[in-house]
């Protein structure tokens, strides 16, 4: 069929019809798709074939594996996964394993009694030790495609995905060791086994490094975007570029675009605004892409495989079956991933082609795949047929199908039931902290300090609000630095002015300490000196998307009382607060602020849970009985507002709550270097992106009890 736009036309049409038929008859859409593509190939029509449309839509397959990785990526969420990633290495390694020895054993002893027993001992242990590697693949997209048809989602289903990303990372790097010793056993030149393990090792890992870095750019650039459709093009933009990127550089389009949804769904914002986007993009890349395949399958395979073809398919199902089973075992997984998982696996394509293909191109292994490439056709064509049949018998074993609340509409509401906010208190001006009287016999200090003039006054305010709910009294202190001569009593009193009038506007003493040393040494060190209860800082001018401040990370790393970090945007008023949070311990980070701003000031506070947007609605129910609880114990007599939200960009659901809140209070973490540039910080994005004032409560570090230092 020479006209392109008539071959895009029928592989559509076609495409979907059959996937309608096929759910009809309550088979996964995947399954039609197949189908339809084997009727219109060399095996039915004969109006597909990969000579003639199948090269130049091409670039179409490419798009849609690039974008399939990338949704699986979506699924690898580490917070999720827990204490089940342990299981997903335990299965992944132990299946992969499993079903190369298999396999191996079984063509090797059906190759000595079927028609290749004219083949010497070695040539056929090579012959299953090619066709071992090469069945430890196993095709994503199917397992994808059968996932979102049955919008499935729980950590039994991450653990699928996981297993299906480590699985095929494990096959790339046993088939190269594979290679080489099949290469030095035929007589060819090959390099070490050492080499071809590093080599291996290379290809992993430079994929995950590109492909996590191009995660990093995603989070970059959708920070700047708000419209679907820019959001959209950029993605797709920095996607397609990684994926030639990683051909380029001979690595693997699979686990960069796995990695790259890794990395983008595992920062602190939990953007998945780009995934959804691409959701609603790729249905028609997919079915072509699907439907081409099907159209490169090609029956006659099925009978040039012969008995070792047989062997094949019959043993990689119990490579798959037993490995994933016995792997569950070792690791305690839960008894429907031991009994179900297996079968899943089952489904093998575009990998399975490519690892083919270099073998073909290896020197000295000619002879070898013109056995190989029958059998692995062969295999593919059965598998691709019913292992989405499989996949999608597994997902609902494991019942988290969720098919009538994907997109329920539910987002973002107010809570039913909550009370309507409270009337200001009759004579109490809020907004604005009001004179108050320290107490008799103040404990201690809060500290803060006071290096901008122009946030010198924010932080003086919320430093005494501090330390009036602790019974304590402000604490001013300036770092002159270490080859600073100490000024004089009046110059001093000059340079603590402006703090001075604002904390005295609140009717309580300011307390001073000039420290001869350096900004971060000197605010540590009169801090631990005066047993602060907390020590206020200001925000820098400057933070960087990525990397820590210095003088921030050196003081969080070192103090051990909390740190508050206020981002001061305008005039200072905390009549409406704003209390956003992802996981409930956060509550307790920002409690005693909150307290002492409710005592104090007597704002409106409102509540926002920001879960994941595929919550379902019995997760969603019971946040909003845990958060009622939680604010019923502790707010009984404050004005509040409840809301649980979820998701589906963490730092636009905040943004769009800034026009009816003056302050936002949130929880941050004291994250090492590492962990800062991979995941992020949700209160750093915050202050980035959204034009409030903030005051981020960074809680200490855990010592151990018998840690006196």
């Amino acid at each position: 069929m020479p006209n392109l736009t008539l071959a895009l036309a029928l592989l559509l049409g076609v495409g979907i019809l059959a996937a309608k038929a096929a759910q009809l008859l309550r088979l996964p859409s995947v399954t039609g798709y197949i189908l339809a593509g084997l009727a219109l190939g060399p095996s039915g029509f004969g109006l597909v074939s990969a000579e003639g449309i199948g090269h130049q839509l091409s670039h179409f397959t490419q798009m849609a594996l690039m974008l399939i990785a990338f949704g699986i990526g979506e699924h690898i969420e580490l917070r999720r996964l827990g204490a089940m990633a342990r299981q997903v290495a335990g299965i992944g390694l132990v299946q992969s394993l499993a079903t190369c020895l298999v396999v191996a054993l079984g063509v090797l002893l059906v190759a000595g009694m079927a028609g290749t027993a004219a083949m010497s001992w070695e040539n056929r242990l090579i012959l299953a030790l090619l066709l071992g590697a090469v069945a430890m693949t196993t095709a994503p997209a199917a397992v994808l495609l059968v996932v979102r048809e049955q919008f499935a989602r729980g950590p039994l289903t991450a653990t699928l995905l996981g297993v299906v990303a480590m699985g095929d990372g494990i096959a790339i790097v046993s088939f190269g060791m594979v290679l080489s010793v099949a290469q030095q056993l035929a007589g060819g030149e090959s390099a070490s086994y050492g080499a071809a393990l590093l080599a291996g090792l290379r290809e992993i890992s430079l994929s995950l490094v590109c492909g996590a870095v191009t995660g990093l750019l995603l989070d970059l650039s959708l920070r700047k975007l708000h419209r679907g459709g820019e959001i959209l093009t950029a993605g797709l933009a920095i996607l397609l570029l990684c994926g030639e990127l990683t051909k380029y550089l001979h690595l693997s389009p699979l686990l960069a675009g796995m990695a790259a949804g890794c990395a983008l769904i595992n920062r602190s914002e939990r953007d998945v605004r780009l995934f959804r986007a691409v959701n609603a993009f790729e249905p028609p890349v997919l079915v072509l892409f699907f439907t081409l395949a099907g159209g490169h399958l090609d029956l006659a395979a099925l009978r040039a495989a012969g008995w070792v073809g047989l062997a094949y398919v019959a043993c990689r199902v119990a490579g798959k079956y037993s490995g994933s089973w016995l792997g569950a075992r070792l690791t305690n997984a839960p008894t429907l991933l031991r009994n179900h998982l297996g079968l899943a696996l089952i489904p093998q394509a575009g990998v399975a082609i490519g690892l083919i293909l270099l073998i073909n191109e290896a020197p000295g292994l000619a002879p070898f795949s013109d056995i190989v490439t029958p059998v692995v056709l062969a295999g593919v064509v059965v598998s691709e047929i019913f292992g989405p049949l499989l996949v999608r018998r597994t997902v609902l074993r494991f019942g988290e199908c969720h098919p009538l609340d994907d997109d329920s509409g539910q987002r973002g509401r107010q809570v039913p039931g909550s009370p309507p906010p409270r009337p200001s208190r009759s004579g109490l001006v809020t907004g604005l902290p009001q004179a108050m009287h320290p107490a008799g016999r103040p404990d201690g200090v809060v500290a803060f300090g006071a290096r901008r003039e122009s946030t010198v006054q924010g932080l003086a305010r919320v430093a005494t609000i501090l330390a009036h709910h602790h019974h304590a009294l402000p604490l001013s202190i300036r770092a002159l630095g270490k080859h600073t001569l100490r000024p004089d009593d009046t110059e001093l009193a000059a340079r603590f002015s402006p703090e001075q009038e604002s904390v005295q506007a609140l009717g309580y003493p300011l307390l001073t300490e000039a420290v001869l040393d350096e900004g971060a040494s000197g605010l540590v060190a009169a801090t631990e000196y005066n047993a602060a209860h907390a020590l206020v800082l200001g925000f820098p001018t400057h933070i960087s998307p990525l990397l820590p401040h210095p003088l921030i990370d050196r003081v969080c790393r070192n103090v051990l009382c909390p740190v508050v970090l206020w981002h001061q945007v305008g005039e200072f008023r905390c009549d409406r607060v704003l209390v956003p949070y992802v996981h409930a311990e956060e509550l307790e980070i920002v409690l005693p602020l909150l307290e002492a701003l409710a005592t104090v000031v007597h704002p409106r506070l409102t509540f926002l849970h920001l879960m994941s947007s595929d919550s379902s609605e019995e997760e969603l129910e019971q946040a909003r009985d845990e958060q009622a609880r939680w604010l019923y114990a502790r707010f009984l007599d404050a004005r509040v507002r409840q809301r649980i939200e979820a998701s589906d960009c963490r730092t636009e659901s905040i943004r769009r709550e800034l026009y009816r809140h003056d302050l936002i209070v949130m929880a941050g973490q004291r994250q090492p270097g590492l962990a800062r540039f991979l995941f992020g910080s949700l209160g750093l994005a915050t202050a980035r992106s959204c034009r409030c004032n903030l005051l981020l409560v960074i809680a200490p570090e855990r010592r151990p009890a018998n840690d006196k230092d």
